[in-house]
């Protein structure tokens, strides 16, 4: 298949052939799974670690780790920008402007990390 069609109809068949396996694998799923109905009570309970349910279901959540997970996609994110600039740094025009960038990028996110240690966010304790 050829030409401007013809990667249509390629991306149309390989969408086709994945819906059929997972169509072919929910219904081996359906006819090799065991039947087994709910007969006794305890099935339909809730399951924690092997323990009973005790209490409410309300709990708090320390705001610390939420503060950690931020500060990762912080710098995953920065990871992201850096990436790339690193592969194409070579290329001719990227010159001292480009450096300049980079640094106050940088700087920006080292600032944003000291004022976080400044403040104590980073301690587990």
């Amino acid at each position: 298949m050829t030409g401007y069609l013809g990667s249509y109809a390629t991306l149309g068949l390989l969408l086709l052939a994945g819906a059929l396996v997972f169509v072919a694998a929910f219904g081996a799923n359906r006819v090799l799974r065991p039947s087994r109905p709910a007969d006794t009570p305890g099935k339909w309970e809730n399951y924690e670690c092997g323990l009973d349910p005790v209490g409410g279901d309300w709990a708090q959540v320390q705001v610390r780790y939420y503060v950690y997970a931020y500060l990762y996609v912080l710098f995953a994110v920065e990871s992201v920008f850096i990436f790339p600039w690193a592969v194409v740094f070579d290329r001719p025009g990227f010159g001292t402007a480009a450096v300049v960038e980079m640094g106050i990028f940088v700087g920006l996110l080292a600032l944003g990390l000291l004022y976080a240690w400044r403040k104590r966010v980073l301690r587990w304790s």
